[in-house]
């Protein structure tokens, strides 16, 4: 198989689901090459190993309970662990490797059965008491762990007890429908072994899942490769379990373009991209024949201008809505991103629930801008100059200087800023930022994005403080019908749209290109889940990889 070529990656602090920036996103269309057809797949081959591009180096590695992985991080550790739930194919979180999490009849406490004879790779087995521990450490309550992100996001659960061998009882503060999405919190809430768990010294290198593949060796920032877990719990096709591959090797690429070359010489096997260059060059290169790819914006992130609402002028929502009706959004579609890909409505992707065709996002209107601003000067004064923050690399500035020039036409003065990627997660939940490029919200059910936006929230970066949001996102969360909860989701995209707490740009597509023998990543070709249903379309929180194949 094919090696990466070496390289020494600036090692960033991704944090949450959020990542960076805006032109690297959107979502596709399918266009040439967009979607693999695997008609000729013929059946899974055992052996063998691949090498997979990633966009980032996960630097703080994977003591999961501590970790802020994103999407490259996330689709090591799925690799590793296993969640107790995943999404199968309707976006509904099923048991993975939970053989069942059922709620009472008030959803204020959640029963978890455990499978049985599932080991960890140190051959220690998989008990209520440790998926407990596991728990409670995610949510700050395990001693010797200090949970960050997830202290929030589990913050309504009040107790979890080891009820049996195999079995777990988690009781809530109030009615939690959507619970068995937070047991997968896109791929993140992975149960590593008591020994990880426990280690103080090296939990974030030392990593024990019950996952398909072992780790074998960490070089950071060169490559992380794991091998076969030959005791994997589920089951292949062929009656063995699954991983099919013998080894799979991830190596940082942060350029776009390298990550695109380097599929294209057949130095890596798969590669991630997300940008609107490389989607044009892995076009060509698919209709040539030299590599294939799959695309999809199903429960996409959505890539949007975040607005520090809590500082002046962003508290007012005149300055705000003046902001965004100074942007054409298909001018910057076709202008950034090629005419590829598809302008959000709204903070939930296709397939989300919330998700609105139209949710009343206004459109250009520079008069209409310009009016709010000499409003907003006449009570206020001039209006000071605003600061855009953004991370390196062309495409990314290509936005900065698209926004800048919007701007300017209406009479706000942009400065640009152009910061690390971890340095601008820092000043996101710092809050010092004026307005910045961002991606966030992936798609799922929408009661997991409640701590971007509550108001009380410690990772609410967009400071929005609006109790018409914090009563629909109570109400959400402890809804149980889903006609209803479809509506609440929709009063809160349509809320967003009027108050104009963010300026969304395009929902984020990703695209998988591989070598033309690698298969096991469309929805064709990849494992159905435990319960037998399909696999999760989306791309936003990585692939399965136990079921990647590779033929000579």
């Amino acid at each position: 198989m094919t090696h990466a070529r070496r390289r020494t990656s600036g090692i960033l602090a991704l944090l949450l689901s959020v990542v960076m920036l805006l032109a690297a996103c959107g979502g596709g269309k399918g266009e040439s090459g967009g979607n693999a057809a695997e008609e000729d797949a013929g059946d899974p081959v055992r052996g063998g190993s691949i090498t997979y591009g990633l966009e980032a180096e996960t630097g703080d590695g994977w003591c999961l309970q501590e970790s802020q992985l994103a999407i490259s991080g996330i689709q090591v550790a799925r690799s590793i662990y296993d969640t107790l739930t995943a999404p199968n194919a309707e976006g509904e979180f099923v048991p993975y490797l939970a053989e069942a999490v059922e709620p009472n009849d008030d959803f204020t406490e959640w029963t978890i059965g455990l499978r049985e004879g599932v080991t960890f790779h140190d051959g220690t087995p998989l008990t209520a008491e440790v998926v407990k521990n596991n728990l409670d450490a995610y949510r700050g309550q395990y001693e010797g762990r200090a949970s960050l992100l997830f202290v929030f996001v589990l913050d309504n659960i009040d107790t979890v007890e080891a009820t049996g061998d195999l079995e777990v009882t988690v009781t809530t503060k109030v009615p939690w429908v959507a619970f068995p999405a937070f047991l997968y919190s896109t791929g993140r809430l992975g149960i590593t072994a008591q020994a990880q768990l426990d280690d103080a010294e090296s939990c974030d290198r030392n990593l024990i899942g019950t996952g398909p593949f072992k780790l074998k060796n960490w070089d950071e920032g060169r490559q992380f490769v794991a091998e076969k877990n030959p005791d994997y719990w589920q089951e292949a096709p062929d009656g063995e379990p699954y991983p099919y591959l013998d080894e799979i090797t991830f190596t940082p690429i942060v350029e776009a373009e390298q990550r695109v070359n380097a599929v294209e010489s057949g130095d890596v096997d798969l590669v991630h991209v997300s940008d609107a260059q490389s989607f044009v060059s892995l076009n060509d290169l698919a209709e040539d024949g030299v590599v294939k790819n799959r695309d999809s914006d199903d429960f996409a992130e959505v890539a949007f201008v975040q607005i520090n609402s809590s500082k002046a002028p962003f508290d007012d929502a005149r300055i705000r809505r003046a902001m965004v009706l100074a942007v054409d959004r298909e001018d910057y579609n076709e202008v950034i991103n090629q005419g590829l890909f598809t302008i959000a409505s709204g903070p939930f992707g296709p397939g989300a629930t919330g998700y609105l065709e139209d949710a009343g996002f206004p459109t250009q209107d520079i008069e209409e801008s310009k009016r709010l601003i000499a409003e907003y000067e006449a009570e206020n004064g001039p209006l000071p100059a605003i600061s855009y923050q953004a991370t390196p690399g062309t495409a990314n500035q290509q936005v900065a200087v698209y926004l800048q020039q919007a701007y300017q036409a209406v009479g706000i003065d942009l400065q640009l800023a152009t910061v690390q990627q971890d340095k601008l997660i820092d000043n996101a939940i710092s809050g010092e930022y004026d307005i910045m490029g961002f991606r966030n919200y992936p798609g799922g059910d929408p009661d997991s994005l409640y701590v971007w936006w509550k108001s009380d929230s410690p990772v609410n970066f967009g400071r929005i403080n609006d109790p018409e949001i914090d009563r629909l996102l109570d109400e959400g969360r402890s809804e149980p019908d889903p006609e209803v909860r479809q509506g609440i989701y929709e009063d809160i995209n349509r809320r967003f749209s009027e108050q104009l707490w963010s300026g969304w740009s395009t929902w984020t597509t990703w695209r998988l290109s591989s070598q033309t023998n690698v298969y096991g990543y469309t929805l064709d070709t990849m494992p159905t889940l435990p319960d037998g249903s399909d696999p999760f379309p989306g791309l936003a929180d990585g692939i399965p990889t136990m079921g990647l194949w590779v033929t000579q």
